[in-house]
């Protein structure tokens, strides 16, 4: 069962988690029996641990979808990718609509977090194996988004997150 919007609780993770460098959005936040207070995942369909990473994950996929026109059914969370026989997980994938390829790889980190070039790495490993045109990177606080140019063998940093309809372009 999904957690109810609750705005105390919602304001209670604000204030233990901070604000970040996006629009603000109604989540459904809930502390549960266990203690363990969790945030329903559109894409998931089911109630997760809320934690530094996971805020800015939510808000991202959040922005991605109000904002920027990301269609939900085009996304998903905690996508297994396995790497020189290592089992990862890419924080969320974005699909294209024709013959569902993926084509952009986000990964969060923590608003703690810096983003360095070992985030960048990470995300390029998984890349290795998707092979997807976009990656973003975002910690809540700064967003990168760069568009890989396989034939050109060159990456090309964007000033801001593209829309939906540019990603195939």
């Amino acid at each position: 069962m999904a957690a109810e919007f609750n705005p105390q609780t919602l304001l209670e993770a604000a204030r233990r988690f901070g604000r970040l460098n996006l629009p603000p959005v109604e989540l459904c936040i809930a502390r549960e029996s266990d203690g363990v207070v969790r945030v329903h995942d559109r894409l998931r369909g089911y109630s997760v641990a809320l934690t530094p990473e996971e805020w800015v994950r939510q808000h991202f996929v959040e922005m991605l979808i109000a904002k920027l026109g990301y269609p939900p059914a085009m996304m998903a969370n905690e996508v297994g990718v396995e790497l020189n026989g290592t089992s990862k997980r890419c924080d969320t994938v974005v699909y294209s609509p024709r013959g569902l390829r993926p084509l952009a790889i986000v990964e969060y980190k923590a608003p703690s977090i810096r983003l360095t070039q070992k985030v960048f790495d990470q995300i390029v490993r998984y890349n290795m194996v998707l092979r997807v045109p976009w990656l973003m990177v975002s910690n809540g606080l700064r967003h990168y988004c760069c568009r890989v140019d396989y034939d050109g063998r060159r990456v090309a940093f964007l000033p801001d997150i593209p829309p939906f309809t540019s990603l195939e372009s």
